[in-house]
């Protein structure tokens, strides 16, 4: 197994792990019910996506 020739401290660690935090999704109103849904997806509420009925709710 290969092994680092140097030993890699603490914060050169955290500064390549910078970029790996979790990020809060983010979040538009939907045009027919105005209650929050993920961009660019059909709304889980209503049914609409980019103003057409897509999912038959009952």
């Amino acid at each position: 197994m290969a092994l680092p020739k140097t030993r890699y401290a603490h914060a050169r660690q955290g500064e390549r792990r910078a970029h790996l935090a979790l990020k809060r999704p983010r979040l538009v109103d939907c045009s027919q019910c105005h209650r929050p849904k993920l961009p660019h997806t059909i709304c889980k509420n209503c049914g609409y996506y980019d103003g057409r009925e897509v999912i038959k709710t009952d």
